[in-house]
Formats: structure tokens, sequence, C-alpha cells
């Protein structure tokens, strides 16, 4: 995934890429997860993200924010690190405790609007960040969070071990993704909602509507509940668990870097 340092070098190289940026023309990624796509993609849709999220998960994505701020339990003093954070909202909800947020995403336009929206915050600062090769030091945060980032990256296994090196130890991972949901019965009509409605309503409300062509892909092939558990685990992570959102649409797992 493109970082600071990697993304800065590659964009200036890559004229075709800016171009076509720059052009406004769709851009979609696909299961390869190419870094250039990604970002190229997040870039087109940051402006109506936040709101089209809203619109195709019923109202649902404010709730996944507040149980991931109750999990992430931010305090005055604290330094918390929100990967993927997109334009800034959960972070936000993190920066009212006190504590002092670092708001990182790959995507360029997605971090330029999120300081155009909350650049004011005194204790909220963005930065742009390769999930999987950080531009912080080890043991930096109390808390590290990422919310529907994990996967879009290209190695996610590389991106947990990359949160693990900069968190304090005793300091704690929360990790907010889409699932799979156990129920056969729902999970079929999740499967018709997201293969028959959702295109419908994202072609009406984004400006890149082939973006979330990818969104359904993504969350088809990504692991389950388990699966990911067991990722955290092999990472380095102690004390993984998760718990079921919306019947298991996302679930949110939590680990702690031992001591």
């Amino acid at each position: 995934m493109p970082g600071s340092r990697a993304w800065q070098a590659f964009s200036s190289r890559d004229p075709a890429y800016t171009r076509r940026v720059s052009e406004n023309e769709p851009n979609r990624a696909d299961l390869q997860k190419d870094p250039a796509k990604v970002s190229g993609m997040f870039d087109q849709v940051a402006k109506r993200y936040d709101l089209t999220n809203d619109v195709l998960s019923l109202g649902n994505d404010r709730l996944w924010r507040v149980a991931t701020t109750r999990a992430v339990a931010p305090r005055a003093g604290q330094r918390i690190l929100d990967l993927a954070a997109g334009t800034g909202a959960s972070s936000v909800s993190f920066a009212r405790s006190g504590a002092h947020v670092v708001a990182a995403d790959f995507s360029p336009g997605m971090i330029a609007e999120g300081r155009a929206r909350h650049g004011g915050i005194p204790n909220l600062e963005f930065r742009q960040a390769d999930a999987t090769d950080l531009p912080f030091d080890d043991d930096e945060f109390d808390t590290v969070t990422m919310s529907f980032g994990l996967r879009n990256v290209n190695e996610p296994k590389k991106a947990l071990a990359e949160l693990l090196r900069v968190t304090k130890p005793g300091g704690r991972l929360v990790v907010c993704e889409f699932s799979h949901p156990p129920s056969r019965a729902f999970a079929g009509l999740y499967g018709f909602y997201n293969s028959r409605i959702l295109p419908v309503v994202a072609r009406t409300m984004s400006s890149n509507a082939e973006a979330y062509d990818y969104l359904n892909e993504s969350i088809r092939d990504w692991p389950d509940q388990r699966s990911l558990s067991a990722w955290i685990r092999d990472a380095g992570w102690a004390d993984v668990a998760y718990r079921n959102l919306s019947l298991g649409i996302v679930a949110l797992h939590r680990a702690v870097k031992p001591a």
C-alpha cells in the first residue's frame, strides 16, 4: 500500500497515474489490491465517501463507529493511531476524549478531505502512511485501531505485524472489519443485498460506482472471524477476541500487545 515515502516517490514518477486521477476517470481496484489502483479509487470517492457509506449501510456505520470507539476507550493523555482513517470520522470520536489521535491513511485524497473537514481540531493530526511500512517509532501508541481498511491492504498479515511494532507493550489493537454472518439464512439475504441492491444505490450516490463492485468482491474474498483472529494471533498479539456486530456483517476484533 502506498505510504508517505513510497507513495510520494511512486506518484512523482508515474505521470500516467497522475493524469488518470486528475481526469477523474473511474479507477477500480481488484483483488490483487494494487496500491496505485486502491489509492486512486479512494481518492475519487473521498468527497462523498461518508455519506455513501451511511446510505449503503442503512445507517449501521454509525453504530459500528460507536462500538469501535467504546472498544478503543480513548482517554486524555493517550496516543492513538487510527489507521485507514479515511476522512477522519472515527478519529474525531477518539479525539473528543482528549487523546492525541493520528489519523493515517494511504489515500492522499482522503487525507486532504479529512484535513479540510477536521483540520482545526488541535489534538488530531493527519498523516499519509503505508500500513505495511508505518512511518512511526517502535512502541509509540497506547492503542492502534483500523476500521474497514485491513481488507484493502495487499499484505494484511504484514500490516498486523507493523501495528504490533508501533504499539506500546500492554497496548491494545481494535480492528473493525466486514465479516461473514454465521446464519446461513441471513447470509443469503445479505448476499442478495450486496449483489442486487447495493450496486444500484452506489450508482446513484457515488462518483465512482465501480469502486463498490470491488467492495463486494473484497468482502466475499475476506476470511471469516476465526481466520482473522488466527492472523492476529500469529502476528504476535495476545488475548485475541472478537464479537459480531449487525448479525456478523461486521466483526470487532480486539487484542493486546504482550507486556
